[in-house]
């Protein structure tokens, strides 16, 4: 695809069905479909409308804080060789993570739906921590659920979530993570599809949930390419971003669809690529439905989601968004993998050289941005914008636990 269909790529992407090719769609029971549909017309709708994008866009610079900067991370750069390595900072958004970014579109969706009541899943938090605050915004009930795992893991935001008012609802079947909290908030909505509206935390499930997701994130890509370009003069060589779901880098890649920067997903290698010990869906996967859309997968042997594991709480999902399927396939976006080690190197050198606590889904990109980095030397220098899609406080308690402070790791990085 050239550069000048991207230019209208948004536009004609996914088409009325909700498809990116041949990934995305809605593979859901025919009265479920009656409900995607309502929600896709109001969408429509309401996403033209002045009174909801002048409220919106409000909301972004008096309540979020927006826009978020873009920063020269110069000492990590120093360091590690022949590349200039940028954060666009989403961990300073209100939050601390990307997730406000769609849950407030999601909030106000619901809003002038007339609903009474928003629900989502959450792995690591940040996107239930930001739906409690939507719900809080807009004076809505809330429902998280989260599995039992990730509830041990992510106290913090679970405390932060009933803070805000929502009811944090465990989930203690299967492996207590993301993919059973998915399960388990699906059939929450079933129940009542009528005064509670299920917002998905990323760029996955049922059309028209990926698009809306993506274009309430646009907004990333769009102030990212904006603010660098004032910095440098230029496009960035690389833009980066983690991948779970995907709804972080989908934001950012978004910006730069019709520029000449390379975009490159990573995805959780874990432990290695032995059979559930990782989650990345797009290296080891292959095409199937699960949670109402088509996309890449990790498969069982009887081809049911596949056992994952992440370090990070926010990517252990076991398939993807259907637009980065999409994307891999028509070559314009690139998927790499960061293992647990290369992660929390990652985190511990971005918290000692810059001052940064970074979240441990994004430090999946900086330990992309750091590999590159070295295996640069003697070439041309190239400029890298990472997304730090999220601030590390959730992740502290669980990290200095089993990792303590870093020590060992920073050993091996001035060795």
């Amino acid at each position: 695809m050239s550069n000048t269909n991207f230019k209208e790529y948004l536009q004609s992407q996914p088409n009325h069905a909700g498809n990116y090719g041949h990934f995305g769609g809605s593979y859901v029971p025919s009265d479920l479909q009656k409900i995607m549909d309502n929600i896709r017309d109001a969408y429509d709708t309401i996403s033209r409308s002045y009174s909801f994008i002048s409220e919106l866009r409000s909301i972004r610079e008096h309540y979020q804080g927006r826009p978020t900067p873009v920063y020269h991370a110069e000492r990590l750069s120093k360091r590690l060789g022949n590349c200039q390595i940028y954060l666009k900072r989403e961990d300073l958004n209100h939050t601390g993570a990307h997730k406000l970014n769609h849950c407030m579109g999601e909030g106000l969706l619901a809003k002038y739906m007339g609903k009474k009541k928003i629900i989502a899943e959450t792995g690591a938090g940040q996107h239930g921590v930001a739906l409690a605050t939507a719900a809080a915004y807009f004076n809505l009930e809330c429902d998280i659920y989260m599995g039992d795992v990730d509830i041990v893991k992510q106290a913090p935001n679970v405390s932060r979530m009933k803070l805000l008012g929502a009811r944090v609802i465990p989930v203690s079947h299967g492996l207590k993570t993301l993919k059973e909290a998915v399960d388990a908030c699906f059939d929450a909505y079933l129940q009542d599809p009528v005064t509670q509206l299920y917002c998905i935390g990323s760029v996955v499930g049922p059309h028209p949930f990926p698009m809306m997701v993506r274009d309430f994130q646009h907004i990333v890509g769009v102030e990212a390419r904006e603010q660098f370009f004032r910095m440098v003069g230029e496009d960035p060589d690389i833009v980066t971003a983690c991948v779970g779901g995907g709804s972080n880098a989908m934001g950012i890649f978004s910006g730069f669809l019709d520029a000449r920067t390379e975009l490159h997903g990573v995805e959780p290698l874990g432990h290695g690529p032995a059979f559930g010990q990782h989650a990345a869906s797009l290296t080891y996967g292959s095409e199937g439905v699960m949670h109402g859309f088509n996309s890449i997968m990790l498969k069982d042997e009887k081809g049911e989601p596949a056992p994952v594991y992440s370090v990070a709480s926010g990517l252990d999902y076991p398939s993807t968004g259907p637009e980065h399927s999409y994307l891999r396939e028509i070559g314009r976006a690139q998927y790499f993998t960061a293992d647990d080690q290369q992660t929390l190197e990652a985190f511990y050198v971005l918290s000692r050289l810059e001052g940064i606590i970074p979240a441990l889904e994004s430090s999946h990109a900086v330990a992309h941005a750091m590999r590159i980095s070295r295996e640069n030397t003697g070439s041309k220098p190239r400029s890298i914008l990472v997304n730090l899609s999220g601030r590390g406080d959730k992740d502290m308690d669980h990290v200095i636990e089993h990792y303590g402070y870093g020590e060992d790791f920073m050993a091996a990085f001035n060795a």
